[in-house]
């Protein structure tokens, strides 16, 4: 700016280079330190500000908001200070934080492992845009996180837990789901929080766990679902029907199970990591492989190639490593959280359960208690 502003002025120099002249003049002037502030006359004297905060850190105060050490100073017949001094004192010391004693309730972090189909379930509710402006249809998704295979799921006119009740009963017994066998993992929706849902998950024996509140990514699987689903080249802006948005995710769920080469199962599909195939397709991967390597084994410079591998083990939230970390590939521990989906069909109280077919049908053991209870 010196340079230009001394070959062509001050003026032209800032018009070409879009810069206020007032900008710059201030610029020019040298900074003149401020002059401290005065201190007020009705100013707290240092032993004040000192006895201010030693009131304060007295034992029978220590616990308690500065309002109620004031209070109480009054009703001792005592005024120190104004209630907002004692903040301001506070902030002095740096001690402006929580005082009060009392019990925090922090919701515990969960921590859940599947290590085969049908382990953990993770379910969730999203909304689909209807044919005009605040109107929903609700799409319910029961999703297995190891194989990433959608069991159930159902498109309703409203979130209910009536219709949540219904679906996870109808999935558990096409599944055949034996008491202490699964854990169904949710966020704090309403309806997830239901207490019909509650009791039939008791009646099951399922164990149930929920996202701590106001926790984004505690229920990793099913969020991700759902973006595959609204990132699909074909998804409407809105559906017209409710037999609209059906006939849209028949066709999506089936593709998803069994074409969907998934990322997060080792690009194989949710169906054949979920009925036990995926070995014998890695087995045929691998031959496919060999055969490459073997007619053109300069094309590949570090290793033979292998198929991709299958986690062991999958986690919603794994604990922290106690011991020093494993490298990710021998960790066995897969923390991507990709989608699945399922179908199959009936239908109750103006709502489509759809669940994934199985060859045979199961009776629980404790449907009677359901049927008593109904």
């Amino acid at each position: 700016m010196g340079e230009l502003a001394s070959a062509v002025g001050t003026q032209a120099a800032c018009r070409a280079l879009g810069v206020s002249r007032a900008t710059v003049y201030r610029r020019r002037r040298p900074c003149s330190p401020q002059a401290p502030r005065p201190r007020p006359a009705r100013a707290l004297a240092e032993a004040e500000r000192h006895a201010i905060l030693a009131e304060l850190h007295h034992p029978r105060f220590i616990d308690l908001a500065p309002a109620e050490v004031y209070a109480t100073l009054l009703d001792e017949g005592r005024y120190l200070c104004s209630l907002r001094t004692m903040y301001r004192v506070l902030a002095a010391a740096q001690e402006v934080r929580e005082r009060r004693n009392q019990l925090r309730h922090v919701a515990p972090k969960p921590e859940l492992l599947a290590t085969r189909p049908n382990e953990v379930w993770s379910w969730d509710i999203t909304k689909l845009l209807g044919p005009a402006k605040w109107t929903y249809y609700y799409l319910y998704v029961i999703l297995d996180i190891f194989s990433r295979y959608v069991v159930g799921w159902m498109v309703a006119h409203q979130e209910s837990a009536a219709l949540a009740e219904r679906l996870i009963a109808t999935t558990c017994e096409k599944h055949e789901i034996l008491p202490e066998q699964l854990t169904i993992h949710a966020d704090r929706g309403s309806s997830m929080t239901s207490t019909p849902v509650a009791l039939l998950l008791a009646d099951l024996g399922i164990t149930r766990t929920h996202s701590r509140p106001h926790v984004s990514n505690d229920n990793p699987f099913s969020e991700a679902q759902f973006k595959t689903l609204k990132y699909r080249p074909d998804f409407p802006d809105r559906f017209g029907s409710l037999e609209e948005a059906r006939a849209f995710c028949h066709p999506f769920f089936t593709w998803y199970n069994t074409a969907h080469r998934h990322g997060g199962i080792g690009l194989l599909t949710p169906a054949m990591v979920h009925y036990g195939h995926a070995e014998g397709v890695r087995i045929q991967r691998a031959a496919v492989l060999a055969a490459a390597y073997a007619a053109h084994p300069d094309r590949f410079v570090r290793q033979p190639p292998q198929p991709p591998a299958l986690p062991a083990a999958v986690w919603i939230n794994p604990p922290a490593p106690t011991v020093p970390a494993v490298a990710p590939s021998d960790a066995g521990v897969n923390l991507s959280a990709s989608s699945t989906m399922g179908a199959g069909a009936t239908i109750s109280r103006g709502a489509a359960i759809c669940v994934s077919p199985q060859s045979s049908r199961f009776t629980s053991p404790t449907r009677s208690s359901l049927a008593a209870r109904h």
